[in-house]
């Protein structure tokens, strides 16, 4: 790792990467931002904006469920309870009994309520609301290796099963007559999206989570004409908001996620206002 620094202050000879948490916080990023801008993709195309966020609020959940139990590993315990969280939530929506969308806002705002709830029981939620808009630059070496992990087993998936998911989020009758299992293939991206966003949100926060995995695939959407460009710049504007958020920050002595988010939300604006006329709405 010693190495690796060196390099870096070799290749970007500025102040602020002579530090040793900006160079994890670059690092980091250099790996997150691709990631959600894959995943994000599959997100948006399969019109699974709320549930992302829903993942995101049941973090809360998991780590009072894993207080209760005495659990030390809070990634363990938000990691077990939002992939559950995932698969009930799928299995309920497939009953067709109300819309998805009001299925998924009750899931999430109970699972937040239930999480604040006991979490602040005695005055101690200020220990946890680091969780809320999470905190790049704590990021540790042994955590980015975890991270690397993750973007390898997010790839592998994506190579293997997107033809799949893709055929799914346009048509999911269409693909039952191809004899794919439509239901396996939403589950098993549920969990994936489960595992990316636990792992993620304690350096990217609860509130921002759903931001940085949507914004960039929605601006990508506006401004190309197929796939392979869909997921070109949705990496691109992803890494690019990544990396400028974090040297803005350091610059402006704010905190990383939020302008990382702002900068994500202008791209996405600027995209908007120059997307053809004829193109349809993302």
């Amino acid at each position: 790792m010693d190495t690796l620094y060196k390099l870096m202050e070799t290749i970007l000879p500025f102040s602020w990467i002579e530090y040793n948490f900006m160079k994890n916080a670059l690092l980091a990023i250099l790996i997150i931002t691709p990631l959600f801008g894959i995943l994000g993709t599959m997100i948006v195309n399969n019109r699974m904006a709320f549930f992302s966020d829903a993942l995101g609020h049941s973090a809360l959940t998991g780590v009072a469920i894993g207080t209760i139990f005495g659990i030390a590993d809070t990634n363990l315990a938000m990691l077990v309870f939002a992939i559950l969280f995932a698969l009930l939530l799928n299995t309920i929506k497939r009953k067709n009994t109300v819309s998805t969308d009001t299925v998924i806002s009750v899931f999430s705002s109970l699972s937040m309520a239930i999480g604040l709830v006991i979490l602040s029981r005695g005055g101690n939620f200020s220990k946890y609301s680091g969780l809320l808009v999470g905190d790049i630059l704590s990021i540790t070496v042994n955590e980015i290796g975890s991270l690397m992990v993750i973007f390898i087993f997010t790839l592998l998936f994506w190579f293997l099963c997107f033809n799949h998911l893709h055929a799914s989020g346009i048509n999911s009758s269409l693909a039952r007559s191809k004899r794919i299992n439509t239901n396996r293939m939403e589950d098993c991206f549920s969990v994936v999206i489960a595992i990316i966003v636990m792992f993620s949100i304690r350096w990217v926060g609860i509130l921002l989570i759903n931001a940085l995995l949507i914004l960039p695939a929605a601006a990508s959407r506006n401004m190309s004409f197929n796939m392979r460009e869909y997921h070109l710049f949705s990496v691109m504007i992803s890494l690019f908001s990544g990396v400028s958020g974090l040297i803005a920050s350091y610059h402006l002595g704010t905190a990383t996620g939020p302008t990382i988010v702002i900068i994500a939300s202008a791209i996405f604006f600027f995209t908007l206002f120059l997307r053809p006329s004829g193109k349809s709405k993302a």
